[in-house]
């Protein structure tokens, strides 16, 4: 990954990373140790899901420029349609606390989205390539008037 790719990742993974921890926390007071494992998964669970999503949005943008729009629509609803099979699956688990996980899985993405958009928003990434040659003169290639 180029340096912009991996500096929008972490300016995105590590405040998820700290919104997982606070609601932890939060989680661990109000619902326990099974509230705070349920945390802890969900987050993990949005970094992996919204990190492999971000790579191959990348990778898209490069080998195929002309469907980098439509890929990333794609890839967010099939982001957030897999999140919520993850919160149907585990409903009614009895490994952690349901209600902390799921809250932790909206919480957390919303985090990262927001964190992504901030960070595409402070990139100072070129979107029109510079000539490297200084001095040509552009040709004109339709009919003059």
């Amino acid at each position: 990954m180029p340096s912009n790719d991996v500096r929008i990742l972490l300016q995105a993974a590590v405040p998820t990373a700290a919104v997982g921890a606070v609601a932890a926390v939060v989680s661990g007071v109000v619902a326990g140790g099974k509230g705070a494992i349920g945390a802890a998964v969900a987050t993990v669970i949005v970094i992996l899901f919204m990190g492999i999503g971000l790579y191959v949005l990348q990778r898209t943008a490069k080998s195929l420029p002309h469907l980098f729009q439509a890929m990333g629509l794609m890839l967010y609803a099939a982001q957030i349609l897999l999140l919520f099979i993850f919160m149907a699956a585990f409903k009614n688990t009895t490994l952690f606390n349901p209600k902390a996980f799921a809250l932790t899985l909206l919480v957390s993405t919303l985090a990262w989205i927001g964190a992504q958009a901030r960070a595409h928003m402070k990139a100072k990434i070129l979107y029109v390539e510079p000539d490297s040659v200084k001095g040509d003169n552009p040709t004109k290639t339709g009919p003059s008037s």
